[in-house]
């Protein structure tokens, strides 16, 4: 009995060294790393279109060696709702409609709680690289002095000298809960500089304007706000630069601190500028070459995990921020590349195709490979689940409409949807909510803009003439047969539903 005992003893003992040995990030926490990408459809991921003309070999990997989400959603249809939706496990409507605009506050108030202060409360080091578009609180002297013309009208816009650069930037990722921040805020809006934490890297000195910015887009237009730069600014030095910063935070990292990256792309939004080494590696013109490089952005970081010997035990999450722009319809036509997919509308529409995304997530060991998951999820979610799967409390009331996905990321498959419904938006105007197969939209359409003839006559869209729209999403994911007349009682029940949530329910149970 004694030797059995002082063999039992011995293996504790043994246990009990394994577990003081494990670190924290071991034991318990994972490293997560969200890529977010901008304006990319769900067409656009090769793995899901069988009609790809844009090979995407890293992301397919990244889904082959995880799980897809078939039906996952932004909250909104445009940009920066939709990040701070993401960030703060909170509708985007519940603050604004609208994107932050060049110079413009912050689309937190003071006392949001976003995922970085969640991770950071529970011993994690946060970063946040890429595009913010969250706004900051610049130091201004006083108002805009800078003058330029545009066709017949002359306007005032922020010039170099009208903020105090000197001055710390607050209201940006470091008062959000993030450690770090590195990037150049919004790659088509002013000012164009660096930004390192809480400071520009150089001050700018020049002013940007419609005209003088050096150098060719490969596909549409510009889009640059006009406003302040620094000398010599490239914007094809942009995804490169932003690609080595995200890499060399991988590089610095230890095994045992667990951190979490928020790496937010500027692609493949306009400009379209791929470098040179990607022209022509699509099907879909300048813009497929845009994406391809997306992905291999995307793979850099897989692959830094990987060198870093970090891969085990990090959460990776790629999602993109809406769905694609308006030169989508377009590429359609001329090379038959849909980057919606089959869905209907674009970037901005409560059609489908504005807000529903690629979304994969990876976790060796954890998250069962080469699934693909039909469960309707948000981006909104992110907040609950990476909650739980890290042991991180989230303070009430925050996080009001994020629903914990955990299980099914680690291949339970519940009987009953895990949420009880989507609120679907992004101006003040037309609303929609999905409850299981049904969507319901308020209007006569799902567009804030009306689909190109030539591309309506190709796809087969008719205008719709009812009050409101119902459509079967399991049945029918183009939107193409309105069951509002043939169905007024299901319609009410979802019109009764978002009236609830808009009145300012919590969703998330």
């Amino acid at each position: 009995m004694k030797s059995l005992s002082f063999l039992f003893l011995a293996v504790l003992a043994l246990l009990a060294s394994a577990c003081q040995n494990q670190t924290p990030a071991q034991a318990s926490k994972p490293n997560i790393v969200i890529i977010y990408a901008d304006d990319m459809g769900f067409g656009d991921l090769a793995i899901q279109n069988p009609n790809s003309k844009i090979p995407t070999p890293y992301l397919d990997q990244m889904a082959r060696e995880g799980m897809r989400f078939s039906d996952a959603h932004s909250s909104s249809g445009i940009c920066s709702p939709s990040r701070y939706a993401l960030l703060t496990g909170t509708y985007h409507w519940r603050r604004q409609h609208d994107i932050v605009d060049s110079f413009g506050k912050p689309f937190f108030a003071e006392g949001d709680v976003s995922v970085a202060d969640v991770l950071r409360s529970n011993g994690y080091s946060t970063a946040a690289i890429g595009k913010w578009h969250l706004g900051w609180n610049w130091v201004m002297k006083g108002e805009p002095s800078a003058e330029i013309t545009s066709g017949s009208r002359t306007v005032k816009v922020v010039g170099p000298d009208d903020i105090d650069w000197s001055q710390p930037v607050k209201g940006g990722p470091l008062d959000r809960g993030f450690d770090y921040y590195f990037g150049d805020g919004t790659i088509n809006f002013p000012p164009y500089a660096w930004v390192e934490n809480d400071r520009v890297v150089e001050a700018p000195t020049e002013l940007m304007t419609y005209d003088n910015i050096g150098y060719e887009t490969k596909e549409g237009h510009w889009e640059f706000r006009p406003g302040p730069r620094v000398k010599d600014w490239n914007p094809y030095d942009v995804l490169p630069t932003l690609t080595k910063k995200a890499v060399s935070y991988i590089q610095e990292q230890k095994e045992d601190q667990p951190f979490f990256l928020y790496f937010a792309l500027p692609s493949p939004h306009a400009p379209i500028i791929p470098n040179e080494e990607f022209d022509g590696k699509s099907q879909a013109g300048a813009y497929g070459d845009f994406m391809v490089q997306t992905d291999w952005v995307a793979g850099q970081v897989l692959q830094a995990l990987k060198d870093k010997g970090l891969e085990e035990n990090t959460l990776v999450i790629f999602t993109a921020d809406n769905g694609p722009e308006a030169y989508a319809w377009t590429r359609g036509l001329e090379y038959g590349h849909f980057s919606m997919g089959d869905f209907r509308g674009l970037k901005r529409d409560v059609w489908e195709g504005g807000h529903h995304v690629p979304f994969i997530v990876k976790w060796p060991g954890k998250v069962p490979a080469g699934t693909v998951s039909d469960q309707l999820i948000s981006q909104i979610d992110l907040m609950a689940t990476l909650a739980s799967l890290s042991g991180s409390p989230v303070p009430a009331p925050a996080a009001p409409d994020s629903y914990d996905f955990s299980q099914v990321w680690q291949g339970q498959n519940p009987a009953n949807p895990v949420r009880e419904a989507l609120v679907h938006n992004t101006y003040k105007t037309i609303w929609g909510i999905r409850k299981g197969d049904f969507l319901y939209i308020n209007d006569s359409t799902g567009g804030h803009r009306k689909i190109p003839a030539d591309f309506a006559e190709l796809k087969g869209y008719t205008d719709f003439d009812s009050p409101a729209l119902l459509f079967n999403m399991k049945e029918d994911a183009r939107q193409m047969q309105n069951l509002y007349t043939s169905d007024l009682e299901k319609a009410k029940e979802l019109a009764e539903l978002l009236e609830k949530y808009r009145a300012g329910q919590s969703t998330a149970k």
